[in-house]
């Protein structure tokens, strides 16, 4: 999987969400001043209320805008001291002690191990840092106004404002100084413990296990068995055959000896072109999208085996200039049995068929193959094909003359399935370099760590260090499952909102069966209507911490655009921002050692 909808051009993207932005902020902040209005009208009266707001609003721009970038400096050089105090160090320790008995759980045996070192490096950090900003973010401010320390610094010509962004600076910058050393070692980590090597076993054998390629044709030559894997070899190539998701390169010496390179193909980072994809039913008719076989995930939509059921993509920007050693295709396929099939059988058949868009009569004759479930098949489309009795096709001068090239994939075996996703099929263009791919994938943990020092503080402002902490992590929670808010608020989410789903489960009631028509169904819906209103305002108001984060991509060894690391970027400080000025406000009306 990449991703289910690539993001805009930034340059494109950018400034429809700033006017978004702005929209939401104007309305928060016109709602705050009411609210404020209202409550202090009723202690002082209406005339003075206006007086009071205003003063306090125009004050609060002139403190806003008259940062000391010395003194916020100073504060944050305060904050990263008490960090340090607090035995910060430790979280690092505990890094380093889970990194070194990890191997002893980790299995390069696994069909996959690049995923699972990743994922646990990944997922070990992210958990780790931000637990750390929790805690910094909000054990300060409420110790120090407990403990009277707070007046140290507030009885000196420092603005509150400078109090709060210098505390976000200072733990952000411990926890991002802890993330670049956590990187740094993880990388290292996972790159020896993928690392590997083997011999070539000179005696001829005829031999093929279940973990070697995919291929029939039998061997003349085989490696030594490590990780519990073996690589097929023939005589004459420069590498070995791909096993356990990576192979080997192979050098011949002069006097005929093989010498086995290091991992290839297992930490990769992809650049995939993505096409736009269509259906056709069983039938052969044009389709929006395909049939369901009963799933909740919406994620792809499916292709019924053994009739004129297809998905097709076409391609842009197909060109000899761009792929001149041919095309590389690669398939990331779903597949869904009513049967289990042959003993003995890896996968379901299906072939793939190229075309001209212009023209669907030019098209080359079927491509057989076995879908490859849980890991990507690639498949190098030769620029000289074959189509129909035995015509012979050029890649870019008949099928794409203008850069625009149609795959179509349909599966053969009847009761079986094929899952498609926009997504699932791609040009692999090139491949980025992992090392920096690795790397922006810490960078959407830094994102996380800095919306999450930024709400703790802020909450901390005004909160004691129990409830601060109870409401970052509720916030936390809902930003992780941000995805899931949007869906309740949109009404996308089968069974409806959580009345009518209770109805559903104590009546046992199908979700695809509508309600039955009465007060109760009347009543959940109203209620749930009322719900998803506010829903919708958390929307905006909940961080979207899952999203910023493209861990899932590093781990599935597809490179992360800069265009999505800029969105990212631009999004978390959208976020920042408002919360770091609440933060402000709610320290000045706390009115400390006034």
């Amino acid at each position: 999987m990449i991703i289910d909808s690539p993001f805009d051009a930034f340059s494109d993207w950018w400034i429809a969400a700033s006017l978004t932005w702005l929209a939401v902020a104007t309305a928060v902040a016109l709602l705050s001043v009411v609210i404020a209005y209202v409550f202090t009208a009723v202690r002082v009266g209406p005339i003075a209320a206006i007086r009071r707001v205003a003063t306090f609003l125009s004050s609060a721009v002139m403190d806003l805008v008259r940062l000391s970038p010395r003194r916020v400096l100073a504060i944050a050089r305060l904050a990263i001291i008490e960090s340090m105090r607090r035995m910060v160090l430790a979280v690092f320790v505990v890094f380093l002690v889970i990194l070194l008995f990890a191997g002893w759980f980790l299995d390069p045996t696994s069909n996959n191990p690049a995923q699972l070192y990743l994922s646990f490096v990944l997922s070990t950090t992210s958990y780790l840092v931000l637990l750390l900003a929790l805690f910094l973010s909000v054990f300060s401010l409420p110790n120090e106004i407990k403990n009277k320390t707070i007046y140290t610094i507030v009885t000196k010509p420092v603005r509150p404002s400078e109090i709060v962004l210098g505390r976000i600076l200072g733990f952000s910058t411990i926890g991002t100084v802890l993330l670049i050393a956590t990187g740094l070692i993880s990388y290292v980590f996972v790159v020896r413990g993928l690392s590997h090597s083997h011999e070539i076993e000179e005696a001829k054998t005829q031999v093929a296990t279940a973990s070697d390629d995919d291929s029939e044709d039998v061997p003349s030559l085989r490696t030594t068995r490590v990780h519990s894997h073996r690589h097929k070899y023939h005589e004459g190539d420069d590498r070995t055959s791909r096993s356990q998701g990576h192979w080997h390169s192979v050098r011949t010496t002069d006097e005929g000896k093989h010498i086995v390179g290091g991992v290839e193909g297992l930490l990769v980072a992809r650049v995939p072109v993505v096409g736009k994809l269509s259906f056709r039913d069983r039938t052969g008719k044009p389709a929006e999208k395909g049939i369901s076989v009963g799933q909740e995930s919406r994620y792809r939509s499916w292709i019924d085996g053994g009739t004129q059921a297809a998905a097709i993509w076409v391609f842009d920007g197909v060109t000899a200039d761009r792929f001149p050693n041919g095309l590389p295709l690669e398939l990331n396929l779903g597949v869904f049995r009513t049967y289990q099939g042959d003993k003995g059988k890896r996968g379901v058949l299906g072939s793939i068929i190229l075309r001209n868009p212009d023209d669907p009569k030019i098209a080359t004759s079927p491509r057989n193959f076995i879908a490859q479930e849980y890991r990507s098949d690639l498949k190098l489309i030769t620029r000289e094909l074959s189509g129909e009795h035995g015509k012979e096709l050029d890649l870019f001068d008949d099928l794409a003359p203008d850069g625009r090239l149609e795959v179509m994939i349909v599966c053969l075996e009847p009761g079986q399935y094929y899952g498609m996703s926009p997504t699932d099929v791609y040009i692999r263009s090139r491949d980025a370099s992992f090392f920096g791919n690795f790397m922006k994938g810490f960078a959407g943990i830094w994102l996380q760590m800095l919306i999450i020092t930024t709400i703790g503080v802020t909450l901390s402002t005004f909160l004691n260090t129990a409830v601060a902490m109870l409401g970052t992590l509720v916030l936390i929670i809902a930003g992780f499952v941000h995805a899931f808010i949007s869906d309740v608020a949109a009404d996308r989410v089968l069974g409806g909102g959580p009345l009518e789903s209770l109805i559903r489960l104590v009546t046992q009631v199908n979700v695809s069966v509508p309600l039955e028509v009465g007060l109760g169904g009347d009543v959940a819906t109203t209620f749930d209507d009322l719900y998803q209103g506010a829903m919708g305002g958390a929307v905006y108001l909940v961080p979207d911490l899952g999203e910023l984060s493209d861990s899932n991509r590093v781990v599935s060894g597809f490179d992360i655009p800069w265009n999505e690391v800029f969105i990212h970027s631009y999004t978390a400080l959208g976020y920042m921002i408002p919360v770091f000025v609440a933060g402000y406000l709610f320290l000045k009306l706390r009115e400390v050692a006034k």
